[in-house]
């Protein structure tokens, strides 16, 4: 599954606005099949998994438009590492979202990349070392998440957003995209110097100017 997602998101032929990731069922995903990480199978097979895993989490984030998680059950290990790497996640009340490697004797190392970025150092390492679930409301609370709903609202929630993003220049989201996730690893005076010069390039862009000029104009913008 892993593989044929990263394919997918890495594809971009068909240049979409917005990206969902969603799950039939209970479970949202509840990361790398045990059974694979056997040592029958050798530690080349083990590089081999968690080398495509890091691959779909990099392409995830580094692709040009919003990735959004749409979860509705458990997201685990891998699966909330996904959903850490995501740029957007609406979840329903009823997920649960864990990193519960230490109950099988292998650390969620690299899970917790994106967890560690995503939600404060203690909470993470809360996570990391019990292996405990958190709810929803809880994700919430931390940062995992961007919103909570029932689930009979939680498709509806998550085509809101991805329409509004669509709304948007797809040019100017990838620019703004590019710099959020770049800017998080800069320290503060670095990334004022390289956010002045982002927005400096974005005003460059055509669609920088027709959205002025709709404000100023009092119109809808047309975006390129």
């Amino acid at each position: 599954m892993m593989l044929e997602l990263f394919k997918e998101i890495a594809d971009m032929r068909d240049r979409p606005r917005v990206i969902v990731i969603s799950a039939h069922g209970p479970v949202f995903s509840s990361g790398h099949d045990l059974r694979e990480l056997k040592k029958e199978h050798g530690s080349r097979r083990h590089e081999e998994i968690f080398r495509t895993c890091t691959e779909l989490m990099c392409a995830v984030e580094n692709c040009e438009v919003p990735v959004i998680a749409q979860v509705n059950g458990l997201a685990a290990a891998a699966g909330c590492q996904l959903v850490a790497s995501c740029d957007l996640v609406v979840a329903s009340s009823k997920s649960t979202f864990s990193v519960p490697g230490v109950y099988n004797g292998l650390f969620c190392s690299t899970p917790g990349i994106p967890l560690v970025r995503a939600v404060p150092l203690k909470i993470a390492a809360k996570l990391l070392y019990t292996g405990e679930p958190i709810t929803a409301a809880e994700a919430l609370q931390h940062g995992l998440v961007s919103s909570v709903v029932e689930e009979a609202e939680l498709e509806k929630e998550t085509i809101r957003l991805a329409h509004r993003i669509c709304q948007m220049s797809p040019a100017v989201i990838a620019v703004g995209k590019k710099f959020l996730r770049a800017q998080v690893e800069m320290d503060r005076k670095l990334a004022y110097q390289e956010g002045e010069r982002v927005m400096v390039s974005n005003l460059a862009l055509s669609d920088g100017q027709e959205g002025i000029a709709a404000f100023l104009e009092k119109r809808k913008a047309k975006w390129s």
